[in-house]
């Protein structure tokens, strides 16, 4: 396992090259992930705004779902990075293959019952009958692909943290070839195949999750060892302390957002298409934040094994000034060009409209926000998940969701005091409190086994 050995280089090019070694490969898949959801708007804005209305709510209550499920992957990747920093050898898949085992007993069986109670979610979401009307069997179908969202999320988490980032990379692509013409011939018919129109869309995502589920498989069993034997030597409590924090950590995050959703709700249905579309615009422009997140939580996780909590210290801070920067370079096109960029995703021009101004100000804050993201996943990366999760909590619940309340609708000032609360209000402050709690290190006295 020489090539994931924690490096010994300590120039600054050096240390920037093994970042980016590690991230690209991981925006690269995640841009196409990313790529896919704005291909999606991009169909669905053919339809209509109530269309793009239902996805965004459905698409939102599908990850609270598999949010309750999203710890896996930090668990997995702090663990088995903290394992290569150790200079371990034997055995890497470990805790892979304990939360294999756990999420075939869990995922299916809850999101089994929630398919059922899909049409009752969504009319808890929206006060417009035809919008949960045309999302109904499109939720239907992203919550039935939960399980093979989940697989393919505990494996990423291993890839990281051994750095082999690219085979990641690689199952997205291979998703990606499917799901975008699936999601076309399904949404819109072709041949034989009838138009579902939006129930399509949850079609077509649903067997290209399939797909690179069963590529992961194959791939895990030709490569990593042991990968399928019953052994798990412990390492069941060792996940689990990781796995719950970190997931109540997504799903409370999902839920706020989810429940932004429904304040955005009282303001209108053009409103909440326009928010379905700024959402999909924070994945592209935050991408530097969730690739070189997820690298500096393997490079915290592999320096803190070898006992080294001062190099862990300097790698967040080299992650986040490459991250700070990057994200900046992608925001720019959103202050200065927005309705050329909006103009791709909404064809209505009094939703086109709404949407310029909370684009502009997503241009101008995701530098400084992209640090809340930066430190949350090194803070899990190296085992520090509940303070995390503690930080999350006070500023959704106390901040985000009371403030755009009371923006947005109390004061009457719409989506721009909601969006002022999610930019300002939430995500900013959030980077200042995560960034004071990686400076006090305690993160650093951890001990996961």
């Amino acid at each position: 396992m020489a090539e994931i050995s924690p490096s010994t280089d300590t120039g600054v090019t050096a240390r920037w090259r093994r970042i980016v070694k590690i991230a690209l490969p991981i925006m690269l898949g995640m841009s196409i992930y990313v790529i896919l959801e704005i291909v999606d708007m991009l169909f669905v804005g053919f339809l209509g705004t109530t269309a793009l209305a239902s996805v965004g709510i459905s698409i939102f209550l599908a990850f609270l779902v598999m949010a309750l499920f999203g710890g896996v992957s930090i668990a997995v990747q702090a663990t088995t990075a903290r394992l290569v920093g150790e200079g371990e050898t034997q055995d890497l898949g470990r805790f892979l293959r304990t939360a294999l085992l756990l999420i075939g007993v869990m995922v299916p069986f809850v999101t089994g019952v929630l398919m059922l109670l899909a049409p009752t979610l969504l009319d808890l979401m929206t006060e417009d009958a035809e919008v949960a009307e045309t999302g109904r069997f499109y939720l239907v179908w992203l919550l039935g692909a939960s399980t093979m969202f989940t697989i393919n999320s505990a494996f990423m988490g291993y890839w990281n943290a051994v750095e082999r980032t690219t085979i990641y990379m690689k199952v997205v692509v291979l998703t990606a070839i499917v799901n975008i013409p699936a999601n076309y011939v399904f949404m819109f018919g072709f041949g034989p195949v009838p138009a579902y129109g939006v129930t399509g869309a949850g079609i077509g995502t649903c067997l290209a999750s399939i797909v690179g589920a069963v590529f992961h498989i194959a791939v895990g069993y030709r490569k990593i060892d042991g990968l399928f034997t019953l052994r798990s030597s412990g390492n069941l409590p060792v996940l689990v302390r990781l796995m719950i924090p970190a997931g109540l950590q997504q799903f409370t995050e999902a839920l706020a957002l989810t429940l932004m959703f429904r304040i955005v709700a009282f303001v209108g249905t053009v409103e909440v298409a326009v928010y379905s579309v700024l959402v999909n615009l924070v994945s592209a422009v935050g991408l530097p934040a969730w690739g070189l997140g997820l690298a500096g939580a393997t490079l915290v996780g592999q320096a803190l094994g070898a006992k080294d909590p001062d190099d862990a210290h300097r790698w967040a801070w080299d992650v986040v000034k490459l991250g700070v920067v990057l994200m900046m370079l992608m925001g720019t096109p959103l202050w200065l060009f927005p309705e050329f960029i909006l103009s791709f995703f909404i064809r209505e021009p009094e939703t086109l409209e709404v949407a310029i101004l909370p684009a502009q100000i997503l241009g101008l804050m995701i530098g400084i926000n992209g640090m809340g993201y930066l430190f949350a996943n090194m803070l899990n990366g190296a085992g520090d998940v509940k303070r995390v999760m503690y930080v999350n909590l006070a500023t959704q619940y106390f901040v985000l969701l009371p403030g755009a309340w009371f923006l947005g609708i109390e004061v009457g000032f719409g989506l721009i005091g909601i969006w002022l609360a999610h930019q300002v209000g939430f995500r900013a402050l959030n980077s200042v409190i995560l960034a004071r709690l990686w400076q006090q290190r305690k993160w650093a006295k951890i001990q996961l086994w």
